[in-house]
């Protein structure tokens, strides 16, 4: 066993030197324009960098979990911040001079970095769930994925791709499914590009073996916010109805138009703009919805999903895995269970290298602070878990759900089908946008926690699991 484990430890050595000599002489590029046709000025272009490796994640009970993951290589001190790592284009190609640039980009306008800076962030580096990704309607993403390769599984060639579930994508060129695309190798990166479509709630994940590698983490979430917003923050719209102010931007030539709209094919056309430009502006919505009835405070990105221990084990000893006997044993809430769903600041764990790095970034304390104004929370709720379906409660603050699978709740005539209630049930690949609402609930600690009662355990750990807390000030 001793030798089996002397000649494992060589194999990585070896594929590993290679690894660094084939990242010297590979094509890691990142690509984010200044201008595109739809956006001259540049405002609107995002763009984002994550990699494509493995790494660990500590689990509430302090047992340390190996993953296949996604990581991030912008972005960082926001995601650090529990933050999305979309940036603008031009905070993103300043690289290594803004903390949220480009890790090692060297030239913006031709995309060249320097490979020895990527690996030496990217490596060992995947985040349990991956880093969220954030647009508002009409944004153009310029999302570039970079394979680092997986250094405790020298054995894997793994390709990797970035699938958007559940989002309108016109080009399969560039939807992940590598039977209908391309795949990603090891030293090599790809820029994937999307428009922003409707607003809601969308997670992404990685397409190659999707049973294997989302069990094993790569999975994340992305959301769209709605043209709406921008009414509010414009003080040449107020005072004007939605009718004259599409009127006036419909009217200009393509390219130069804000993109103000109600798109939704349900949308009453009722948008609530200030009277007076001296009004409190800056209201946010989940939805065009054309009365406001989506607007929220603040908002909370919260990722359903969980791993089964066995399987990942499987993952690191060169062995078969059983994908008929996966369950999940370990639940989680963006990627941490209870009690760590409320510790604040991102969770570090060691890998294989004795180095500590940030492994589960977000933390889902829901903090309500009505002396701060803040009434109305958006819980931004998607499950990507491979074995289950879980159902997730409250109790004191009923939940309004407002869209299902990025689709605000309205019938065929525009009628309000929003509904209260005090429990959601979402298995893989579903999205929910719910609000809570706590205008007259007494200050005071609630609970979202999963009403499927295995789940409230960190596996044979006893209350933990699927549950965080909701602090109304």
């Amino acid at each position: 066993m001793k030798l089996r484990s002397t000649h494992r430890c060589a194999l990585c050595a070896l594929l590993f030197g290679m690894s660094l000599l084939a990242a010297k002489a590979q094509s890691f590029r990142v690509q984010c324009p200044t201008t595109t046709n739809l956006h001259p000025s540049g405002k609107g272009i995002k763009c984002q960098e994550v990699s494509g490796g493995d790494g660990f994640a500590t689990m509430a009970d302090g047992t340390q979990i190996y993953l296949f993951g996604f990581g991030p290589l912008s972005g960082l001190a926001d995601i650090k911040s529990g933050l999305s790592g979309t940036e603008t284009n031009t905070t993103f190609n300043l690289g290594g001079g803004d903390p949220n640039g480009a890790v090692g980009l060297l030239d913006a306008a031709t995309g060249l970095v320097r490979p020895a800076d990527m690996m030496n962030v990217g490596v060992l580096n995947a985040n349990a769930p991956a880093p969220l990704i954030s647009m508002d309607e009409d944004d153009e993403l310029f999302l570039t994925l970079s394979n680092v390769g997986m250094i405790m599984r020298p054995d894997l060639f793994e390709q990797h791709t970035v699938h958007f579930h559940g989002y309108p994508n016109a080009s399969s060129y560039f939807d992940g499914v590598p039977d209908a695309s391309v795949a990603i190798n090891i030293g090599g990166s790809f820029t994937y590009y999307y428009t922003a479509p409707d607003a809601g709630t969308y997670f992404w994940h990685c397409h190659i073996t999707p049973p294997e590698h989302l069990q094993m983490g790569m999975v994340g979430q992305l959301y769209v916010r709605p043209r709406q917003n921008r009414l509010q923050s414009d003080p040449s719209f107020a005072g004007k109805s939605l009718a004259s102010i599409l009127q006036t931007e419909n009217a200009k030539a393509p390219g130069a138009t804000s993109g103000i709209g109600c798109s939704d094919i349900l949308c009453t056309g009722q948008t609530p703009v200030p009277a007076n430009p001296s009004e409190v502006r800056g209201n946010l919505y989940a939805y065009n919805d054309g009365d406001g009835s989506t607007r929220y405070d603040v908002e909370f990105p919260v990722q359903m999903m969980g791993f089964d221990p066995f399987f990942h084990y499987v993952g690191t000893t060169f062995n078969p895995e059983s994908f008929a006997g996966m369950k999940d044993k370990y639940f989680l809430l963006s990627g941490r269970g209870y009690p760590d769903t409320v510790s604040a600041g991102p969770m570090e764990t060691e890998g294989s290298d004795g180095q500590s790095r940030p492994s589960q970034p977000l933390p889902t304390l829901i903090t309500i602070n009505k002396s701060a104004g803040q009434t109305r929370a958006l819980l931004r709720l998607s499950d990507l878990s491979v074995t289950e379906f879980t159902t997730l409660a409250t109790v004191g603050i009923p939940m309004r759900v407002v869209g299902i699978d990025a689709r605000l709740l309205r019938d065929m005539a525009g009628n309000d089908m929003t509904y209260l209630t005090n429990s959601v049930t979402l298995g893989g690949g579903e999205s929910a946008d719910v609000i809570l609402d706590a205008t007259d609930v007494p200050p005071g600690t609630y609970f979202l926690y999963s009403s499927n009662l295995d789940h409230l355990s960190n596996f044979n750990e006893n209350f933990g699991g699927m549950m965080t807390e909701i602090v109304v000030k």
